[in-house]
């Protein structure tokens, strides 16, 4: 038993978000830790807690409360987090990464499955139509283009073994937090 099924955490298999031809049901108490979530997208624990510090992207489930406390991000979030790892992959600068961000959270879950992003390095595109993607590669403006319904679809192939945990008690601080506050208390 791993240390994540230990505490309380499951298997992403018991969530059902296996896609299928329809986008599933999210559960929005149930999200990922900060380590699964580097795992699956392939970033490093500083990044995400840079990206968080400066609010590009900030977990929705639970915020970190200091020492000890856990972030808890959704499958939202990762998939955003997955966004923004592909931008800055492909050479987009951060203030037009936070300008693609800012529009896609105008979306909902569902609605994002059908948009595509597209750059041509400087600026990023939001379309959410076939036609607008044929008008920017035919005004040679779009280089490249990033399907979020093809990244949601590897987000759940990623987060699919990953531990899971629910944000019930989440004004609980684990074991370390609570001995350096018992600690502090009897200074």
């Amino acid at each position: 038993m791993s240390d994540a099924t230990a505490q309380g955490a499951q298997p992403q298999l018991a969530q059902g978000m296996l896609f299928g031809g329809q986008v599933p049901d999210l559960d929005n108490e149930t999200g990922y830790r900060g380590p699964a979530v580097c795992r699956a997208v392939g970033i490093t624990y500083r990044q995400l807690d840079y990206w968080d510090r400066t609010g590009l992207i900030e977990p929705s489930i639970r915020s970190a409360k200091g020492s000890g406390s856990q972030r808890l991000y959704s499958f939202r979030d990762i998939l955003v987090i997955k966004v923004v790892r592909r931008l800055l992959d492909t050479g987009v600068s951060l203030p037009q990464i936070r300008t693609a961000i800012s529009q896609l959270q105008d979306y909902g879950v569902e609605d994002l499955t059908a948009v595509t992003l597209m750059s041509d390095g400087a600026s990023v595109y939001l379309c959410t139509s076939n036609d607008e993607v044929i008008d920017l590669i035919q005004g040679g403006q779009g280089v490249f283009g990033i399907a979020v319904g093809k990244v949601w679809r590897e987000v759940e192939s990623d987060l699919a073994e990953l531990p899971t945990e629910r944000a019930e008690g989440n004004d609980e601080v684990d074991e370390l937090a609570a001995r350096r506050a018992a600690k502090r208390d009897a200074i």
